[in-house]
């Protein structure tokens, strides 16, 4: 009897430690009333993580696969058609037509974390940014992004804002920004930084002229760069922490500044779908307008800079062709000529606010066309012109001709311009001069 009385009393002691002491003890299943699981006995094979619980800092999100277009605008709702303007219709048959296609318009802190491996995000999402400060963004762009939900992006160069006619407010620029608008710098001026006081105004011009002869060229990289990071930090009290190139245009130098200044990304003007490893500072936007029809076409088919695979996989250098380099057609122009010569002088390909950077190696110039990808253009090294008759009858309305090539030193260089094409011919024509903001 006293062995029984000893092992009914271990038994009952047991039982107070619960059914699992008994299971590990004995090897036995045991089938005791259900109890929920105690945060400090979990299962011996614990159940994967939520997916709403952010990894590891050092970790990855699992949708390395996920891929980004990044839309810019500029004008929206000027009574003019032209480079840089967008009607109000179009710009929401847009934002509806970026909801037909299944992309998900995401937050510039959503595309940062997600590339920091913090966070996942859609399959398919899509950026919005608005450049330069002109009012439109306040008075056209905003409503109709509330109406979507829409998050997004407004690039500022700080000369334009507070200078009246179409140029934003602080007092607007601050309204938007407490409604919760990301506001990021686009430099001082929007002068090229490659080459000092390029592509503006006479105005603008003259007074980047006297910053560079205050604080030399590099002083004056710096301002542009860093300083207007500095600036807009102070002035409405964020932290800034991504950077847009004027017109797309950048050299080594500029790359240097950006890095120096900690921005955690920075977008040129060169379309493509970007993944997760691509550049950070060569990130490239779709310049939508409307006379670059093909520009949206190929941001909704995520096509015109590929998706760049490793960190030496985009080009090194990207810009708006239009601003630099002499085309046929012309960059926006409508044509009627359902078999054209396409033609452009690459020689501006070679130059940086130094001087010629490297000769373009001939035997790696190539060519394509939206709609019948890459054809067998001409390059003549002498003149730094590429030529290609097109043969087949003209169909689309819009088309996007792209020019990749490498130094004989091995740098990469790509970009791209678009023409349009009209076959009653009634409203053939050149581009519209340039639409810069007024001063």
């Amino acid at each position: 009897m006293s062995r029984k009385l000893i092992l009914l009393c271990a038994f009952a002691a047991l039982s107070f430690t619960g059914c699992h002491k008994l299971h590990s003890l004995f090897g036995k299943k045991a089938t005791p009333t259900p109890e929920p699981v105690q945060a400090a006995n979990p299962p011996a094979t614990p159940p994967p993580a939520p997916v709403a619980t952010p990894p590891p800092a050092s970790g990855h999100v699992s949708n390395r696969n996920a891929a980004v277009i990044a839309l810019c605008y500029h004008n929206v709702g000027d009574e003019r058609t032209g480079a840089l303007n967008l009607t109000i219709e179009e710009f929401e048959k847009e934002m509806q037509e970026l909801k037909d296609n299944g992309f998900s318009v995401i937050s510039m802190d959503d595309f940062l974390a997600w590339r920091h491996g913090t966070k996942t995000i859609p399959a398919k999402s899509a950026l919005i940014t608005v450049d330069d400060g002109w009012v439109t963004a306040y008075t056209n762009v905003w409503p109709i992004l509330k109406k979507f939900n829409y998050p997004f992006t407004l690039f500022i160069y700080i000369d334009y804002v507070n200078t009246g006619g179409k140029s934003m407010t602080w007092d607007q620029i601050e309204e938007m920004r407490d409604a919760g608008v990301d506001i990021e710098p686009h430099t001082y001026s929007h002068s090229d930084l490659k080459i000092p006081g390029h592509l503006v105004d006479k105005t603008t011009a003259a007074r980047v002229a006297k910053d560079v002869a205050a604080l030399g060229q590099d002083g004056w990289l710096r301002k542009e760069v860093i300083g207007s990071k500095e600036f807009l930090e102070n002035k409405l009290g964020i932290k800034a922490r991504v950077f847009a190139y004027p017109y797309g245009r950048y050299n080594e130098k500029v790359l240097e500044l950006v890095k120096e200044a900690g921005y955690e990304a920075a977008f040129t003007t060169y379309g493509q779908r970007l993944a997760i490893n691509s550049p950070y500072d060569r990130l490239g936007r779709y310049a939508i307008d409307s006379k670059s029809p093909q520009d949206w076409k190929d941001a909704l088919k995520m096509v015109g800079g590929g998706a760049p695979t490793g960190p030496d996989s985009g080009p090194d250098e990207a810009q708006l062709a239009g601003a630099s380099m002499i085309t046929e057609p012309a960059s926006a122009e409508t044509i009627g000529n359902p078999l054209p010569m396409i033609k452009a002088n690459l020689a501006t390909m070679e130059l940086t606010d130094q001087g010629a950077q490297g000769e373009l190696d001939p035997a790696t110039v190539k060519m394509r066309i939206s709609g019948m990808g890459p054809v067998p253009a001409k390059y003549d090294a002498a003149t730094k012109t590429i030529s290609y008759q097109v043969t087949e009858k003209l169909k689309d309305t819009s088309y996007s001709v792209i020019i990749s090539a490498k130094t004989k030193g091995g740098q990469t260089l790509e970009t791209k311009w678009s023409f349009n094409y009209d076959a009653t011919g009634k409203h053939v024509g050149p581009p519209p001069a340039p639409s810069l903001p007024p001063q």
